[in-house]
This record gives C-alpha cells, structure tokens and sequence, in this order.
C-alpha cells in the first residue's frame, strides 16, 4: 500500500483527536516529565532550602474530555473486536454465514446476502473461513489442506487488530499445520510446524478462499472442508470440537450498532475487562497512563461517580464525539478519488487513529503484501459518489490493477454494506466475462439503473444515494505496493 504522510490523519481528525496518545500531551503530563530544577544544597547556601516537588496540577474538564476522546480512538478496535466475536460465535455449530462456536472454523458456503451486517466492507471475491481463537487453555493447530495453486489467506488478526502472522498463497498453497499460541505461553510444540505467537489470547484467523462465482463453489468447498482447528493438547488424538453454547439474551445487532449505542461507561469497562486477557503492548504504556488519569485502569471497574463531577460531565459524550470524527476521517489523501490505505495497515503500532478508522471501515484488514483496498468515497473531481448520476470507471489498455493473483471493484452503501440488487451480483471482478473495448480499454459503469444489456456485463449497481466503492487487489505487484501505479478516477458522465 502507498505511504502517505502521518499528518494527513492527524488533520482529518482535527484538533479532538490524537493519532498517537504519545504525542497528546497535556499540561499535567508535562508537568510529570519535566526535568526538575537543580537543587541548591544547604550546606553551600544556608539560607537556602530543598524547593518542594511540584504538584501535578488538577486535570480541567476540557483536558478529561480530549484524554476521553482518545481513550475510546486508542481502545476502539478491541472492543469492536470483541463485539463481533460474541456475534459470530454465538451459535451451536459451525454455520454457512461463517459463524461457529470458540476455536472452530465456520465456513462461508456462498457470497454474503446484502442483509449480512455482521461485518463492514466484506468481499464477495471469497468465501470466508472464519476462527475465532481463545488461547486461554493453550495453543491451537490450524491445519490446511492442498489448494491446487488456488489464492487463500489465512492472515492471523490479534484483538488489538495488528496481523501478527499472515500465512497463504504468497507464503506456498502446500498442504501443511502451524501452531498458534496465546499471550505468555511457554512450552514444547510439535516438530516440524510452524509456530506464531499471538500476543493477546482472543484471535481472529480470517480466512478467505478464492470462488470465481457460484459455479465455482464446489471447489472451494472442498478445500474449507480441510481448514481445521484443534486444540494442542489434543493433536494426535481423535478430537471432535464441543458443541457451543448459545446465549438467547445475547445482543446480536450489528457490532458497529452496538459501539454506537454504548455509554461512556459501558465502553470503559469492556475496555479495562478485555485489556486482563488481551494486554496492550509495551509500548502502549504512556497510552494507559494517560487513560489512568480519568479512571480507566486494565482490570479494574470504570466508575464515573468516582471521579471530580465536572471530570464525570466531561466524559459523557467522548463515544460519539471520538466515532464520529473517525466516521470523518480518511485513510489517506485521495489521489484522482481513491484513498489508498497506508503501508502499515494491519500493523499500526502505537498510530491509534489510523488503527481506529481501519477497524471502523475494515476490520481485519490485511497488509499490503497480500491485498491492497484503496477506497473511493468521491469522483476525479472531489465531489461525493452518488446514486443520483452515473460514473464510469476507464482503465487503458493494459492498465488494469497490477496483480499476482485478481482484483475486483465492490459497492457498498452509505454504511459500508452491500447494496441489494436485481442482478444479486455486488462486484466487477477480473474473472468475469468482461466486455472490453475494440482498443483493449475497460469501462465499468457504475450507476443505480441499467446502462443497457450490452453493457450489463461491466455494470456494477450503485446504491440510490451515497455510496463508496473498493478496489481489491489481491497480491499486488510492486508497482501496485510502491504506489507507481495509480487508480484511474471514477468520472461522472452526466
């Protein structure tokens, strides 16, 4: 993915956010790492005395507020982590929407429905093979089948979001088991396999498998059937997986509803309970230090009553104020309308407000080496995408995305989700019966209403009002990686 610079996240989110906490400091945190003046010893200065330690100053409603805000960019992503893994695995069994129980693969067994929200921007290119890992009782082995050659993706996505392992068609389509192992784990594992260690225990292996279409699904079938989960302890023996327990009360709305519905203290407390099994990094540190200054403390229950009620006040609105402005945010400075996502999706570090948007507009996003999304929210023009006009989407002759593997075009609505259509059909992709132009140049046409049956095989169906669109390219060429390739614009025609 092109690099772009750091400040273009840190205006888009204005002055309420901070990309990194590190870089957010306010008076009482400067005043705590400011070098203290010299000392003048009594015995050189008998009228002089030690000067007292200076007292942090009482945080400002104004100065909670901002720590607030940035305390809910900073934890967004494993709270809404955690919120779809209780909604994927809220079931007794494996199931076709690629749900299934703890440490389970559930296996997609065809393209989501427009009415599939579980999870924002997901692809209709393949199918999934969704696990959801707890390392807490011991490592897994995920086993995997031959693929004859056929693009899959196994990326490894702790709940923190960062792909600490990314193992697939680029790494070899051999059939073959690898270890995963949780936070803190010591001991022996099998010889001969691979192990990634995971640096929380909750674990998301989100697998996807390539299906040029329907006609297309047997195949893929036959290599989900192989994708296996088994605990460590059991490996070489004869394992079958428990069946899971269903919560009925369960909140099982969409999980980008469910961060929106939740109170400042709702959002705190998931936060300070998932940081016990899931801890942040070592370099979070400043991070949850400044978050301790308003009460939020890994392990320990967030109570507002507790804290100045000014302080209290100040937080009540940090949620929405904090998703709000990320709902605002770009990846990236678009280019000819695209924003393409920066080198280090996937792996953010200590960048909490590029690690926030991706988790808003793309959970479990992948790292560049294996797909590149560049997003169009606007046309060549700057002006927003909308159902109202028709685009069309020019690539010269021998200018389609450079890749190893394919690419593809998809519509999503004004909340990243597919939009229904008569042709059920949610993308342009490579495989597709294209119709190219007598010079070898491709048009897609992308507009609500039919651009005439000659031109419907390139037609992709635009939502009635706003909409975005995502380019997918799957293992990326070096042009693509380095950014000398750039996307075409999408050029309105009306």
């Amino acid at each position: 993915m092109n690099k772009f610079p750091h400040s273009a996240i840190s205006l888009a989110l204005a002055s309420v956010l901070s990309l990194a906490l590190l870089s957010a400091c306010n008076k009482t945190a400067e005043q705590a790492t400011a070098p203290a003046p010299a000392a003048t010893t009594a015995a050189a200065n008998p009228a002089a005395t030690a000067p007292l330690p200076a007292k942090e100053a009482p945080l400002t409603a104004a100065e909670a507020e901002k720590i607030g805000v940035e305390g809910v960019v900073y934890g967004m992503p494993l709270v809404i982590m955690n919120l779809t893994r209780q909604v994927s695995t809220n079931v007794a069994g494996p199931q076709p929407n690629a749900h299934a129980p703890i440490n389970q693969f559930g296996n997609m067994a065809d393209y989501p429905p427009a009415s599939d929200h579980s999870v924002v921007r997901m692809n209709v290119d393949t199918l999934y093979s969704w696990g959801w890992l707890d390392l807490s009782d011991g490592p897994v082995v995920v086993t995997i089948p031959e693929t004859d050659g056929r693009y899959w993706l196994m990326p490894l996505v702790d709940a923190w979001t960062n792909v600490f392992a990314s193992p697939g068609k680029r790494t070899g389509t051999e059939a073959g088991n690898f270890v995963i192992t949780g936070s803190g784990w010591k001991g022996d594992t099998p010889d001969g396999m691979e192990v990634y260690k995971s640096p929380t225990n909750m674990v998301w292996t989100l697998g996807r498998t390539q299906a040029n279409g329907p006609k297309d699904y047997p195949a893929v079938h036959k290599i989900q059937a192989g994708y296996k989960i088994t605990p460590l302890s059991a490996w070489g023996k004869p394992y079958t997986p428990p069946a899971g327990i269903v919560d009925p009360k369960l909140n099982m709305d969409p999980p980008v509803k469910q961060l929106e519905a939740m109170s400042t203290t709702e959002f705190f407390n998931a936060l300070t309970q998932l940081m016990v099994k899931n801890p942040a990094p070592a370099e979070d540190a400043p991070a949850l230090k400044k978050l301790a200054m308003i009460g939020v403390v890994p392990g320990e229950k967030f109570d507002p009553s507790k804290l100045d009620p000014a302080i209290a006040k100040a937080l009540e609105n940090v949620v929405p104020t904090a998703l709000g402005e990320l709902k605002k945010a770009p990846l990236a400075p678009p280019v000819n309308g695209w924003e393409v996502p920066p080198a280090k999706v996937g792996a953010a570090g200590t960048d909490y407000g590029l690690r926030a948007v991706v988790a808003m507009i793309g959970l479990g996003a992948n790292i560049a080496a294996d797909a590149i999304y560049p997003n169009a929210f606007s046309d060549e023009a700057g002006n927003k995408l909308d159902g109202a006009n028709r685009y069309v989407l020019h690539f010269d002759k021998g200018q389609t995305p450079p890749t190893n593997s394919f690419w593809s075009l998809t519509m999503y609505d004004a909340q990243s989700f597919f939009v229904e259509n008569p042709l059920k059909r949610y993308n342009i992709a490579a495989w597709m019966p294209l119709q190219y132009n007598d010079d070898g140049s491709l048009d897609i046409y992308i507009q609500k209403d039919s651009p005439g049956k000659a031109k419907e095989s390139n037609w992709l169906h635009a939502a009635a009002g706003d909409f975005s669109t995502t380019l997918r390219v799957y293992w990326p060429k070096g042009s693509m990686v380095d950014g000398s390739w750039k996307t075409p614009g999408i050029k309105k025609i009306d």
